[in-house]
């Protein structure tokens, strides 16, 4: 569905998106990345479980959340692709204690 605009072969670096290597270009952000490779589900709601994805690619909606090299909640418009880097799926997410519950 999405393609890169003049895409510079000499710049291709690996990243990994749930254990799956992809091809990037050095310096795209890493929605650009999945959404060219044809990925829409970055995370579950945590309410629903539904599946979300990359609406605003500006950092303001928040629906691009993924992990990345183990550090949760990044927003996957803003951050730049890097050589090895590890993305994963963001789960949805439930109450951290019973004791919250009122």
């Amino acid at each position: 569905m999405f393609d890169r605009f003049n895409e510079n072969k000499n710049c291709l670096i690996k990243i990994e998106f749930d254990g799956t290597v992809l091809d990037a270009l050095e310096g795209e952000m890493v929605a650009s990345v999945l959404m060219a490779a044809g990925i829409m589900n970055f995370r579950d709601a945590p309410v629903s479980n539904t599946p979300r994805g990359p609406y605003c690619m500006m950092g303001v909606c928040f629906e691009c959340l993924v992990e990345i090299d183990g550090v949760g909640h990044q927003q996957a418009c803003l951050v730049p692709v890097r050589s090895g880097m590890s993305i994963k799926r963001e789960k949805a997410k439930r109450l951290i204690s019973d004791d919250l519950v009122c």
